[in-house]
């Protein structure tokens, strides 16, 4: 059987669906934020990891009086410059503001759904 012209083109659009309705969800997902906060605690680490994809991933240690166990806080960061303060502020008080997006589609944007958005060094 021939392929036609209109055979081809159902085929390209059968394959290109697919695709794009995966972009437009990522971009979707890496756009509007779920919820919004700050969380305050002490870098504990941070360190830019995986196989293929390289993403920037930390935790803080979150207290809420002392001698109480700190809760954990991971996150992930997309921005180098904010990378570049985290890793100068590693072991220190710092507050991060954080947009959390739920449902991105791959690790290839970073490993949490907590996408750091700002970070301020605390003053010790």
């Amino acid at each position: 059987m021939p392929i036609t012209k209109r055979t081809s083109l159902v085929l390209l659009a059968a394959l290109l669906l697919p695709v794009l309705l995966f972009a437009l969800y990522t971009w979707f997902t890496l756009s509007w934020s779920y919820s919004e906060g700050e969380r305050a605690g002490y870098l504990q680490k941070f360190s830019k990891k995986g196989w293929i994809c390289k993403t920037w991933e930390g935790e803080i240690l979150l207290s809420s009086m002392p001698g109480a166990i700190p809760e954990r806080f991971e996150f992930s960061v997309r921005d180098d410059e904010i990378a570049r303060q985290l890793t100068a502020a590693t072991g220190k008080r710092v507050v991060l503001s954080y947009a959390q997006h739920k449902g991105v589609p791959s690790a290839c944007f970073g490993e949490t759904e907590h996408f750091i958005t700002k970070v301020t060094a605390s003053p010790n």
